[in-house]
């Protein structure tokens, strides 16, 4: 896209609960229209019961707020950075209106998720859509949403610290022929794996692979672009030629008759070791930008415990968070798009795959629903033009 003069920068994310009574209303949050009654609710319920029934995403969030605003201003840029959520306090809506209460009118989001398919991008056009529809702000505010960041330097230079600690204790403890790296993402419904991304570039990885998606690594937009940075972390630290990695998922749900991307962590953790004599697991949460629930729990409570039931040793590497990289690398994005600036950034990605589009392609990362029907669009901001309001 052309820069623009922005005057705002919202920091869009999932949201979490914040106590025990937040959990239940959160999940229903979460899973609205789906009809899924308290009952199966608190079974997911307890994965946050058991912290108190607080999600260390809000905390994260502000503090990825916090650390935004100061390198905004280190680096002279005079734009106030706004937070809303999804599911939970502060919500989009509510958020959006502040910003227009306060006199801003063109607005830069930016989404605590990485990677391409419905959930992690076009879902939050979708939200931003229904947002200023409900606001009644259509007319009033524009909102436009910052690229997927899969590869761009700040993101992915941020997780080689701790990898490379971690290969090292791993190394040292039973050698490297003993060590495998997971690298760890959450796992999506095939279907929506078939539909992320860019269509043409989706047939392309489904053609050159031989596989329809879910059917093996890299054969849809989502797996590829993990796989393209898992494949170049490795390719940067010290150890990574003398260590094999594999691509793994965690988190899923839903029903057990509707498919979704494979391998499960634990039981990719049970077949290297049975299969390949592995002793020591770095796990690698490559999907995620901070350590919320589905890290916790999903990897350091249950992938953990994974590894000890099978003997082995464990490591869990850091995510982003607020390392200086990644914020430092939000900033250059930010600074991509803005026409208040003399000088911007070059657009970077360090993978074949980046950097990503600026506004998302034709029927990029739809949803597919339960019928085997693509969700239709249900705003300017989801249509595939290029609306006045956002993209």
């Amino acid at each position: 896209m052309e820069p623009k003069r922005y005057d705002a920068v919202l920091l869009a994310s999932f949201g979490g609960p914040e106590g025990q009574d937040d959990v239940i209303p959160f999940l229903r949050n979460v899973t609205r229209g789906r009809g899924i009654p308290d009952e199966r609710l608190e079974e997911v319920a307890t994965h946050y019961r058991a912290h108190g029934g607080v999600s260390p995403i809000n905390e994260q969030n502000r503090q990825l707020k916090a650390a935004l605003e100061a390198e905004l201003a280190a680096r002279g840029i005079e734009l106030p950075v706004y937070w809303g959520n999804r599911n939970w306090d502060p919500y989009v809506p509510q958020t959006l209106q502040q910003i227009h209460d306060d006199g801003h009118r063109r607005v830069l989001a930016v989404t605590t998720s990485a990677y391409s398919c419905y959930s992690s991008c076009r879902q939050y056009r979708e939200d931003f859509g229904v947002a200023l529809r409900e606001t009644g702000l259509e007319d009033e505010l524009a909102v436009d949403k910052l690229r997927q960041y899969f590869d761009h330097p700040g993101f992915v230079r941020a997780f080689l610290p701790s990898l490379a600690a971690g290969l090292r204790e791993m190394i040292a403890a039973v050698g490297a022929e003993k060590t495998h790296v997971f690298f760890a993402t959450h796992s999506i419904p095939n279907s929506d794996a078939a539909a992320a991304g860019p269509r043409p570039l989706a047939a392309q990885l489904r053609e050159q692979t031989g596989a329809e998606a879910g059917e093996a690594n890299g054969a849809d937009v989502y797996s590829a672009q993990h796989l393209a940075v898992a494949e170049l972390l490795m390719s940067m630290v010290e150890e990574g030629s003398e260590v094999d990695w594999s691509l793994v998922y965690q988190s899923r749900s839903g029903p057990p008759s509707v498919p979704w991307l494979e391998p499960d962590i634990s039981d990719a953790m049970e077949q290297r070791v049975t299969q390949d004599g592995v002793e020591a697991a770095v796990v690698v949460p490559l999907g995620f930008v901070s350590d919320h629930m589905e890290v916790i729990w999903d990897l350091d409570t249950e992938a953990k415990e994974t590894a000890e039931e099978l003997g082995i040793r464990f490591v869990r590497t850091d995510t982003p968070g607020t390392h200086r990289e990644f914020v430092s690398g939000l900033v250059d994005m930010i600074s991509e798009r803005l026409a208040q600036l003399d000088e911007r950034p070059q657009r970077a990605g360090m993978t074949q795959m980046g950097p990503w589009f600026d506004v998302c392609r034709p029927n990029c990362c739809s949803k597919v629903m339960r019928d085997g029907t693509i969700k239709p669009t249900t705003s300017a901001v989801d249509a595939d033009v290029t609306p006045p309001q956002a993209l």
